[in-house]
């Protein structure tokens, strides 16, 4: 998690403040009274499923479409007078940034950096280049990268007029591992100079590793804060039991108590009062039902866990 070098919050300037902010699709309240702020220099991750209203949101901070309700400070101006002064200072990578396949990686650097009014260029560019490590892949068609290779140039082409804050919607999705941990190492050595970073991801590994989150479902956010305070907001323990059949025991725990089961994969985690107390009434029900049981541990929790349990309780 990258809290190393962040300063107390007191200390730090505000670069995105929003109020009460508000927007509707028909009946559809894709943001719906949502309020936080963002100091210059964080990574910053608004963590939610699809349709959680993310978008919308970074839509809206970067002035492409207007809120119903609310206000928004970028960088101190309010965000509706001074739409023009604020783009200036802001990059937007979005989940379908427009790189030109017919042009090569440099050419597309070059093209964004016209559309930026940048003039001299060239020696950003490099620099860019070696930051993504495409230097040797510059002449290469931007048809002809791969999906990691494209995120890392469609950075490269939002970086280049220097933003104080960069707005990434999801830029890891469908991008291979490798790819996404080099991605990641990028956007650590931007917050050493400085840079704000506004990220949205469905990923809750990857917003372990920002310096704040906030937990979006239903165009509301259940909670903001540091991914470690935010996993010890539940009072609850968290058992991981390895077994077959997963679905079975998954099934058993559902309907026959009270205890919250989620399901990652081969893995099952039950949400519990207590360790010690609960974990032998679940082996009992699942051995008295022919599960096998291949192990039973107890595990911190994780933001996905909390994230799942703050829906459900929200829900009932």
């Amino acid at each position: 998690m990258l809290l190393s070098g962040f300063k107390n919050k007191q200390t730090m300037e505000t670069a995105i403040k929003i109020n009460n902010l508000k927007k509707s699709y028909g009946d559809i309240h894709a943001v719906n009274g949502i309020s936080l702020d963002v100091d210059r220099g964080e990574m910053f991750g608004l963590v939610g499923p699809d349709g959680a209203g993310k978008t919308t949101t970074i839509r809206i901070l970067c002035g492409l479409m207007d809120p119903d309700e609310g206000s928004a400070e970028i960088l101190g101006l309010n965000l509706l007078q001074n739409k023009k002064k604020i783009k200036k200072d802001i990059g937007y990578l979005s989940q379908r940034f427009s790189l030109y396949g017919d042009l090569t990686v440099d050419e597309n650097i070059e093209f964004f950096a016209d559309i930026h009014g940048v003039k001299n260029f060239r020696a950003r560019r490099d620099e860019l280049l070696a930051f993504t490590r495409l230097t040797l892949f510059r002449d290469r068609l931007a048809d002809r990268l791969s999906g990691g290779m494209k995120q890392k140039l469609a950075l490269a082409c939002t970086l280049i007029h220097k933003p104080k804050i960069i707005y990434l919607d999801e830029p890891t999705t469908g991008v291979d591992p490798v790819s996404r941990r080099d991605f990641w190492k990028i956007l650590a050595n931007l917050m050493k100079d400085g840079i704000t970073i506004f990220m949205t991801t469905p990923y809750l590994d990857e917003a372990e590793r920002c310096n704040r989150v906030a937990l979006m479902t239903e165009g509301k956010i259940i909670s903001f804060d540091t991914p470690q305070n935010i996993k010890s907001s539940i009072d609850k323990e968290v058992i991981e039991i390895v077994c077959n059949p997963i679905r079975g025991a998954y099934k058993l725990i559902k309907e026959q108590t009270e205890y919250e089961a989620q399901m990652f994969g081969d893995r099952l985690n039950v949400v519990v009062n207590s360790w010690e107390k609960d974990r032998w009434p679940i082996k009992d029900l699942l051995t008295n039902n022919s599960i096998i049981i291949n192990d039973i541990r107890r595990i911190p929790p994780s933001l996905e866990n909390v994230f799942i349990h703050l829906i459900t309780s929200t829900n009932q």
